[in-house]
């Protein structure tokens, strides 16, 4: 079987599979700041989340835009532009880290947390809350 014209894992999984398994693990890794998955697909969301950190760090009405596209839910990509990428501004890439855990006890699969390298603080609540219907549009 040749790989020709698929760079990055397949995960057993279809094309349309694969695409929302990223996205659902990059919404609860942006909503969660850290999270246990196997090894595997936590490589895979490296590759994923950082060019969606990049996009959110420009975090112009396009780049805005490909954000939303990229996770599942718009408070997660509110909470990407909004409050973790300004946070991340000091380095160019390398946002992310994988490591290592344990093995599954099903199956012996190799797991790793994935988390981001900067300590985020959370932002401080406003009084009025414009963030919060900015979500619900």
């Amino acid at each position: 079987m040749h790989r020709h014209g698929y760079k990055g894992r397949k995960l057993g999984r279809e094309r349309d599979q694969r695409r929302a398994l990223l996205k659902g693990l990059a919404t609860s890794l942006v909503l969660e700041e850290r999270i246990e998955t196997t090894l595997p697909k936590a490589k895979e969301l490296v590759r994923y989340i950082e060019k969606l950190i990049t996009k959110a760090k420009k975090g112009d009405l396009a780049n805005r835009r490909a954000v939303i596209a990229g996770l599942s839910t718009q408070i997660a990509a509110v909470k990407l532009v909004d409050q973790v990428a300004p946070q991340l501004t000091s380095r160019t890439s390398g946002h992310v880290r994988v490591t290592r855990t344990r093995l599954r006890r099903g199956d012996g699969a190799q797991m790793a947390t994935i988390e981001f390298v900067d300590e985020l603080k959370p932002m401080p609540k406003s009084t009025d809350d414009t963030t919060a219907k900015e979500a619900k549009k």
